[in-house]
Order: C-alpha cells, then sequence, then structure tokens
C-alpha cells in the first residue's frame, strides 16, 4: 500500500471519529430519549394491561396520567442513570427502581451519532 493510502485512510479515520466526537449525545439528550421510551412503554403495555381496573379504581385515564408524570420520569432518570463517556459515543446504564411493590429494571443504551440504541432492558 502506498504512503498516500495510508495518510487518505488515516484522515478518513480522523474525520469520522472527530464527527462522532461531535454528535456524541449528552446526557439530557439521553434522558429525554429515555423519557419517551419510558412513556411509550407505560401506555402500549402498562396502560393496556390494565385500563379497566385503573380507571374503574380512580376514575383516571392512564394515557393521560402517564403523560402528567413526564417531568418526574426525567428526574428519577436523571437520578438513576450513570453515563460513561468515551468521547466518541457514550453508555447509559439505568437501574430504575421505584419502591418494593413496583419491579426494578436496568437499562443499557449506546448514544452515538446523535442517536440512541438500547441494547439491554430487563426487570431486576
Amino acid at each position: 500500500m502506498e504512503p498516500i493510502a495510508y495518510l487518505g485512510a488515516a484522515a478518513g479515520l480522523a474525520a469520522l471519529g472527530v464527527t462522532m466526537a461531535k454528535t456524541n449525545p449528552s446526557q439530557a439528550e439521553y434522558e429525554e430519549y429515555a423519557v419517551q421510551r419510558l412513556a411509550k412503554y407505560l401506555k402500549t403495555d402498562v396502560c393496556k394491561k390494565t385500563t379497566n381496573i385503573l380507571e374503574n379504581l380512580i376514575n383516571l385515564n392512564c394515557d393521560k396520567l402517564v403523560d402528567s408524570v413526564n417531568p418526574q420520569m426525567q428526574e428519577i432518570l436523571a437520578r438513576t442513570t450513570e453515563r460513561q463517556n468515551y468521547i466518541i459515543f457514550s453508555i447509559y446504564r439505568t437501574d430504575l427502581k421505584l419502591n418494593s411493590w413496583i419491579p426494578s429494571y436496568r437499562f443499557e443504551t449506546v448514544g452515538a451519532l446523535n442517536q440512541f440504541y438500547t441494547y439491554t432492558a430487563q426487570e431486576q
């Protein structure tokens, strides 16, 4: 391989690294993503399974309840998330435990290029 090819490859890798470093999502961006994912999960899984029970018990629409607690969800996620920043990407680990009656969950998410990918979501 010619020296010029090595220089081109090195320049390409450097450009990719700079781009990835500039597009490494912040903790605040992760929290916004996590709140959206958690709200979607609650609405599609939890609310649908408990609709009749909740609505009859407390006379409240579950979807509206989820929407109303978004700020509190973000606070909880901020307190229970650890970020490991590797400059070009970050790993977020969230251990979500609300109380002893509700199961706790562990989420692991990688953030890079302004995107998030949750690769672990398990009940503890």
